[in-house]
């Protein structure tokens, strides 16, 4: 058994809005828009394809009130790229962001919501990403995430270190999934969070024991009876397991 990153979920206090924010920043199409709920996808994916890690803009009630623990990593192909993409997206309703990154070749902007994301100076690694180069998760030991997320899913480890670990599918397609070591700890739920997917046929009970007996554990955050199982891993970040396809 294993599962797949498909999608993250995004919150927002409307989902409509940035939903189009964000279709804008990727190049994506709104797939689908229920009250509530905007899916953003590729123009022609079948989902699910790990060429891309779609998202999904949740509505919620509350706020934003501190620096995400999760962010999106934008790729460019140039240094004009990017000066260019930074000049598009401030026009789009992003502003710049400060989180202590200091002078660094990547530009740090907030979305309309103020989630922090990174449009990211050339690298030869994203050349072959998309859009997203990479969804980034801030952590305390990436050693440790590296041995959770690299048993809880089939995505390949390409490389750990004491500040990194970096994961990408297994058919070397898609976005990056990073862990990079911070001292900040979490203090509140993610805003930003990942949607894993067991593959067509696997049993989504037996799924959820086995990132259990890995070290996830169940959590509650009001969502009721829903289809989905959620949980939060060794650092206590959230994360959704959904039903197979």
């Amino acid at each position: 058994m294993a599962t797949r990153l498909v999608q993250i979920a995004m919150n927002a206090r409307d989902d409509s809005a940035l939903g189009r924010f964000w279709a804008e920043v990727l190049g994506w199409s709104v797939d689908s828009e229920e009250p509530g709920v905007t899916n953003l996808e590729p123009v022609g994916l079948v989902y699910p394809d790990p060429v891309a890690v779609c998202v999904d803009v949740l509505r919620v009630p509350e706020p934003k009130t501190v620096k995400n623990r999760v962010h999106i990593d934008l790729a460019t192909t140039s240094a004009a790229h990017q000066a260019e993409l930074v000049a598009r997206l401030q026009v789009l309703g992003a502003t710049p962001a400060d989180v202590g990154q200091g002078d660094v070749p990547w530009t740090v902007l907030a979305d309309p919501e103020g989630n922090e994301f990174c449009v990211l100076e050339p690298r030869s690694i994203y050349r072959d990403t998309g859009p997203m180069a990479a969804v980034v998760v801030d952590c305390a030991d990436p050693r440790a995430m590296a041995r959770f997320w690299g048993e809880a899913m089939d995505w390949t480890l390409h490389e750990v270190t004491d500040d990194h670990a970096v994961l990408r599918s297994a058919k070397s397609v898609g976005p990056y999934l990073e862990f990079l070591r911070t001292p900040d700890a979490k203090t509140v739920k993610n805003r930003i969070h990942l949607d894993l997917c067991p593959y067509p046929g696997d049993d989504q009970a037996a799924e959820a024991a086995r990132l259990r007996a890995l070290g996830a554990t169940d959590i509650d955050l009001g969502q009721g009876d829903v289809p989905w199982t959620v949980l939060t891993d060794p650092e206590g970040n959230e994360f959704c397991v959904l039903t197979p396809r």
